[in-house]
């Protein structure tokens, strides 16, 4: 169970999870693939350069593994850094969280939305991803940058603030003083 789901207010539905795009894991993947190469060049160099009958050298053997488990190491630090950031949009709020030992968590009660906006590069707007920022009332806007999907996280949010609250606390429409 992850964080929205345990910090729901009682009567509080979830109606919209996103994600992070896939794309905040490429300098990860980079970055740990590089170093995963450079450990397998040791390693193979390592079975190259000894002679028949030979002992493999250690002094290639070792920095080579180190690079490697260096590489998976660093892409598997992006992995969870991506599956650790939660966003949702419930019957009441915009959730998101993020971080495994620091956490940050903010929380938009959608009462006080007064707009959703989204920033798309050509590159971002072809991967299906953006910056949204949610402007509310008397506050500063909240920014969340790679966002898949930004329009539907939009249009979630739009339609959750159209949506009259269930239960006890929605008494129909508003009758006239006349």
């Amino acid at each position: 169970m992850g964080y929205v789901d345990t910090n729901l207010i009682p009567g509080e539905c979830v109606a919209y999870r996103a994600r992070l795009h896939w794309i905040v894991l490429l300098p990860a993947l980079l970055v740990g693939s590089v170093l995963d190469l450079a450990g397998a060049g040791l390693i193979v160099g390592a079975f190259l350069a000894r002679e028949p009958g030979g002992q493999l050298s250690a002094l290639m053997i070792v920095p080579g593994i180190i690079l490697m488990v260096g590489g998976a190491g660093w892409i598997a630090s992006g992995a969870i850094k991506r599956n650790a950031t939660e966003i949702a949009v419930t019957s009441r709020r915009v959730l998101i969280k993020s971080g495994v030992l620091h956490r940050h968590t903010t929380e938009v009660l959608l009462a006080k939305v007064e707009s959703v906006s989204i920033e798309e590069s050509l590159l971002a707007r072809l991967l299906g991803f953006g910056k949204v920022t949610i402007h509310g009332t008397g506050g500063t806007p909240e920014t969340f940058d790679r966002i898949a999907a930004p329009n539907e996280f939009r249009r979630q949010v739009q339609g959750q603030i159209d949506k009259p609250l269930s239960g006890a606390l929605y008494r129909g429409p508003r009758k006239s003083m006349e």
